[in-house]
């Protein structure tokens, strides 16, 4: 008798190329799960995003919810299209109130020149570029969400917030993290940050990572200006190991991040909360593209090896870890031969053509 335990998966492709990049994170999450056994996947399908608010008038349905939360985990593909919009003229963005409703107050943000079809710098060191940038997602700016006022048409308002529950939290997940890539070879490095000369909040922000950080004395720390820190992931990004920051900063820092090894279609993430995660690739819809097999699934396929690694971790299955480091194998594989390209990255290999290479690495690779 099978001994396997099944995970519960809420699968949301969403808008635009989202279907077609989770339908390649999928087929490629199914050969490692076989390839490795040990475990399996059931796929809960649901409609949500955009598309779904201009058919139905609802974005995530009741029922959408109900499956999100009881999931062991939830993939999201992209959602969000230029011409949907609320009747206050904001983006249809169901990704956000996932964070907010189930807490994923840590945005897990890998960027790799390993796992990636393109290098956007000269300098021969940028092949060691490998680090997470981790955002809070749920307080900063983002705060404001839905809550920013304009005041007789004369000035507007968003406020910041910063808690000391939540930075907590966050702070020692970044340290976690820093932890467990010390174990594969990095130097367990944490950079917080921040804008602490200015902001208040930034101050009470830097305040809490100090304490943090007297937990963690093993751990390289580092603290860095915002706008400096945007300077020195163009000058020296082989140098960092994890950054954590706040959740503007965060959203911008890691775009130019993801430019760095090619861009948003190398770029995976997750949401990760105590409980519920998220993963999903960075990059938007884009509907421009839709059908034309143009769309680069990498992204996809790293954020569903992230899936299956928080899964390893949080249920302590080996077998999903080892699935995971199957996968991200596979892609460094695939682009070390650099025989397949996608068209973003200056090539012409399809949806498909990537995918089924993936695929062909994890069948070939040899199982220790």
């Amino acid at each position: 008798m099978s001994t396997e335990k099944t995970f519960r998966i809420c699968v949301l492709p969403g808008d635009g190329i989202g279907t077609e990049v989770t339908e390649a994170a999928i087929a490629v999450v199914e050969a490692a799960q076989k390839r490795r056994g040990g475990f399996a996947l059931s796929l809960d399908h649901h409609i949500a995003g955009a598309e779904a608010y201009r058919t139905n008038g609802i974005d995530m349905t009741d029922e959408t919810w109900r499956a999100a939360e009881d999931a062991d985990a939830i993939f999201l593909g992209a959602m969000g299209l230029p011409d949907v919009r609320f009747e206050d003229g904001t983006e249809i963005a169901p990704q956000l109130d996932l964070r907010f409703r189930f807490e994923l107050y840590a945005g897990v943000r890998p960027v790799s020149a390993k796992r990636s079809g393109a290098k956007m710098l000269s300098d021969p060191r940028s092949e060691n570029i490998d680090f997470v940038l981790v955002r809070e997602s749920t307080e900063g700016l983002f705060a404001s969400r839905g809550k920013g006022e304009v005041l007789c048409d004369r000035e507007a308002r968003d406020t910041m917030v910063i808690t000391r529950g939540t930075s907590e939290r966050l702070f020692a997940f970044a340290f976690e993290q820093a932890r467990r890539r010390k174990s594969i070879g990095h130097n367990n490095k944490v950079t917080l940050v921040d804008k602490s000369n200015v902001f208040v909040s930034m101050a009470f922000f830097r305040k809490i990572f100090d304490e943090v950080a007297g937990n963690h004395p093993d751990a390289d720390v580092e603290r860095i200006y915002v706008d400096a820190c945007a300077l020195d992931l163009i000058r020296r990004p082989w140098e960092f190991d994890v950054v954590v920051t706040e959740n503007m900063f965060g959203d911008i820092l890691s775009d130019l991040a993801a430019g760095l090894v090619g861009g948003m279609g190398f770029a995976p993430s997750a949401d990760i909360g105590d409980e519920h995660a998220v993963f999903q690739p960075a990059h938007g819809s884009a509907p421009d593209i839709v059908g034309s097999g143009r769309a680069n699934p990498t992204a996809a396929i790293l954020s569903a090896s992230m899936m299956l690694n928080w899964i390893g971790h949080q249920q302590s299955v080996s077998q999903c870890l080892d699935a995971a480091q199957l996968i991200d194998d596979a892609i460094e594989a695939v682009f070390a031969g650099n025989q397949v390209r996608t068209h973003d990255a200056g090539g012409t290999s399809s949806t498909a053509d990537l995918t089924n290479a993936v695929i062909e690495k994890i069948t070939a690779i040899q199982i220790n």
